[in-house]
């Protein structure tokens, strides 16, 4: 038997510096400091007999046997995790999980999905970061998001991907303009999109040019919420996801009407590396599923 020469804190410890690639971030995450994360790196190596890395100036190198020994000791910590699940204790996982959202995410059902995970495990703190799909994706890959509720394209595939739904964009503006007779008569003032960057808006440009319509009167802003507001004050016509403004609409803030186009639907999907992250998160986006199905 191993009894206590070897600990959950020391293997937490070999895997958080890998993952993040410093022993400071590592301690960050953990919650302590650089040396107690030096401190249980080197009580591994010498109960182990072993070099598991390497400090190089500002980085690690995991050696051969390091390599080796990591993916075992991911298996005994999501053991460890599953041996509280099994026992239906939940409330014992201290962790945290890193999420990722689109602003289309945080401004619909997001809240609905806190409280529900929070049910869940009331011990996982939540760390939250509301950013653009592409933005998002550049955490996940470099680990620096645990999971990711993105709008697709993708640059990089991960291994677990789970769909959430499609959304619909529609062309909405507010009671006190004339509704565009026609795709073009859109340009004759501001047009309202979001991020010059976004596949709508990038869909939007690009069918405006092949209409003939000159697109210097698509006014882009990053934010969907400010993109709301701006349609409500009449500033102009805007082009928005449907689930964004159904309230405005309902209200009567904002009237909606067709034009003779629209983008392809937004795809919404949970992304995480089931290779590298805790069981919990698995969990996270089968709730994400449900929430927002």
């Amino acid at each position: 038997m191993i009894k206590s020469r070897v600990t959950f804190k020391q293997l937490e410890a070999f895997v958080c510096v890998v993952d993040t690639g410093t022993f400071r971030k590592a301690a960050g995450i953990l919650g302590t400091t650089q040396p107690n994360i030096s401190t249980r790196i080197a009580a591994l190596e010498d109960v182990l007999g072993t070099i598991l890395m390497h400090r190089d100036a500002g980085s690690i190198r995991v050696t051969d046997k390091g390599a080796e020994l990591l993916e075992a000791a991911r298996e005994i910590l999501r053991a460890g995790e599953n041996f509280l699940e099994i026992a239906g204790r939940q409330d014992l996982i201290e962790d945290r999980l890193r999420l990722g959202v689109t602003e289309l995410v945080a401004c619909t059902w997001l809240h609905d999905f806190l409280r529900a995970f929070k049910d869940l495990y009331p011990a996982v703190r939540v760390e939250l970061d509301v950013n653009l799909s592409t933005e998002i994706e550049k955490a996940l890959i470099t680990h620096q998001v645990d999971l990711a509720l993105q709008t697709g394209p993708f640059a990089r595939p991960v291994p677990g991907t789970l769909p959430l739904g499609d959304y619909p964009y529609c062309w909405v503006a507010a009671p006190s303009l004339t509704p565009p007779a026609s795709f073009a008569a859109l340009f004759d003032g501001p047009v309202i999109s979001h991020g010059r960057d976004t596949r709508a808006s990038r869909a939007l440009a690009e069918h405006a040019r092949a209409e003939g319509v000159a697109v210097n009167q698509i006014v882009h802003s990053s934010s969907l919420t400010s993109c709301v507001a701006m349609a409500v004050d009449a500033m102009g016509p805007a082009l928005l996801p449907r689930l964004m403004v159904e309230d405005a609409i309902a209200q009567g803030r904002l009237s909606e009407f067709t034009c003779g186009w629209l983008p392809d639907q937004l795809q919404l999907f949970a992304r995480f590396d089931p290779r590298r992250t805790p069981q919990f998160v698995r969990a996270a986006a089968d709730l994400a599923v449900e929430i927002a199905g």
